[in-house]
């Protein structure tokens, strides 16, 4: 059945009204156990005096988030606006040659904050795998990018590398890994473009323009090099229509967002209130529920409003960056759910779709997934937790696959063809409700800890069955209608946006 079956305009009211009042409920719930916790011993460290605005303390969890906006605010003000500054008076001045006044600009920003010896660690990973593409064989750039990559995630290769960086802040670690990670995966699709160019390789001196932009270089997103290396050797550098508005209200949605947190971190403890399990497991099972849903979509604003400010700055250098990830709310099928779309579309362009082709065949389907979660696993570190991530969020996405094609074979199919478009939809959203879920709990034990995940698992299919596990379920059924009437409208605007092209032409 399409996508662009209806529901009645009453029905679809009826689980607007069932989903706002089970998340008011739910608040609730969250917001009660966030003032009666305020003082706790065991959240010493993670609630913090806050604004005297609100005479409140504040949820300071989040170590990024803290560093990001308080301590190293002004610093990364300053080196993005002065990148911003730079880059527009070489678009002015030097159009073709601004690739090359961004790699300066960004060599010298690493510099200055990480120096001399860890730049050092940086060309010399450059170096070997420019080195290796000149081979031009696409086994050798994955076997060589994956040792380097591993050269940072596997001890003791790690420790011994991030050993020859002197001195010591806060965000030290998160630069040093994440540049040095980000640039692998960079080298990597310069090495796999580079093997597939028909003549001759690309030059050592593109692969340093790619990996010193400096929005991209620390954080990412990661954009492949194909895609970057078009985009910045274009010399006629023109906007779209009101482009500008659009990187300006953008820019004010983000400021708005980083605001909006930190409203919320003075009334919901969404972070702290996870690391004690004695107190959570006193919660109802519904704020225990919107506890859990509440860090996915905390972990999904947090992606949004870091890749959407560099993504900011990126668009005003004529670039059109990865877009920030999908929504958590309106993900419910494995095959969409990320949260760094960048990696996202590299891991697809050149393992995932690359050997599972059109992800109709199982068995194909499978070593893609098993292939891709096992690159994944390396990207985000080795560990017990991260091993039970990939399997469980591999399995259910085999898992998909597996009952699409058993519900396609013949009698279920022609049983579909006699039900009508809505209530297709209807059966859809029931098993959709089921999977957003699955996608909540499998997610949550890498974003808080395996013991929250497994509490909140017991506490909704074991000790809360049936009451609130079909009360829940009914409720995130109807979430999913709202979804999939979001899906509906949007088709129908994008088949209208074509025929009107498809007139003017």
């Amino acid at each position: 059945m399409g996508v662009k079956a209806t529901l009645p305009s009453y029905e679809l009211g009826f689980y607007a009204l069932v989903v706002t009042c089970a998340v008011l409920y739910s608040g609730s719930g969250i917001f009660e156990a966030s003032r009666d916790s305020m003082n706790r011993k065991a959240f010493r460290d993670g609630i913090k005096p806050g604004w005297h605005y609100f005479g409140r303390k504040m949820d300071v969890a989040d170590f990024e988030w803290v560093m990001w906006f308080t301590s190293f605010r002004n610093i990364i003000i300053f080196a993005l606006s002065g990148h911003v500054l730079f880059g527009k008076i070489c678009s002015m001045t030097v159009p073709q040659h601004r690739a090359v006044m961004y790699m300066i600009y960004g060599l010298l920003a690493v510099l200055a904050s990480m120096g001399l010896l860890y730049l050092m660690i940086i060309l010399s990973h450059c170096l070997l795998l420019y080195s290796v593409a000149l081979a031009k064989q696409k086994w050798l750039c994955y076997v060589a990018g994956l040792c380097c990559l591993a050269s940072f995630k596997v001890e003791p290769f790690g420790s011994w590398q991030s050993g020859f960086v002197t001195g010591a802040f806060d965000l030290q670690d998160v630069l040093f890994y994440g540049g040095c990670t980000f640039t692998i995966m960079r080298c990597m699709s310069f090495a796999l473009e580079s093997s597939q160019k028909e003549e001759g390789i690309y030059s050592i001196f593109d692969l340093l323009k790619y990996n010193f932009y400096l929005p991209f270089f620390f954080f990412g997103p990661v954009m492949t090099f194909d895609q970057f290396h078009a985009q910045v050797s274009t010399r006629e550098l023109r906007r779209k229509d009101d482009e500008m508005k659009s990187i300006r209200v953008n820019a004010l949605l983000h400021v708005g967002a980083i605001v909006a947190v930190d409203i919320f971190f003075h009334f919901f403890y969404i972070l702290t209130l996870p690391s004690d399990l004695k107190f959570v497991n006193r919660l109802s099972d519904w704020s225990l529920a919107g506890l859990a849903y509440s860090n996915l979509v905390y972990d999904w604003v947090k992606a949004a409003v870091m890749f959407g400010v560099i993504n900011t700055i990126a668009r005003l250098d004529h670039l059109d960056p990865p877009q920030p990830p999908k929504c958590i709310t309106m993900l419910y099928i494995f095959a969409e759910t990320h949260f760094d779309r960048g990696i996202n579309d590299w891991l697809c362009k050149y393992v995932y779709d690359h050997i599972g082709e059109n992800h109709d065949n199982i068995l194909k389907e499978l070593v893609a997934s098993v292939t891709t979660f096992a690159i994944t696993t390396l990207w985000l570190g080795p560990c017990q937790v991260v091993y039970i991530w990939s399997l469980v969020n591999c399995f259910g996405l085999n898992f998909e696959l597996w009952v699409q094609k058993f519900f396609q074979l013949g009698p279920f199919a022609k049983l579909e063809a006699k039900l009508s478009g809505a209530m297709s939809r209807r059966i859809r959203a029931a098993f959709g409700a089921v999977n957003f879920w699955a996608i909540v709990l499998y997610n949550i034990l890498a974003l808080n800890s395996l013991e929250f995940a497994l509490l909140v698992t017991k506490r909704l299919l074991v000790m809360g069955f049936p009451e609130s596990t079909l009360s829940i379920w009914f409720i995130t059924y109807c979430g999913v209608q709202l979804i999939k009437e979001r899906e509906r409208i949007l088709a129908i605007q994008e088949e209208e946006e074509k025929g009107d092209k498809a007139k003017l032409e």
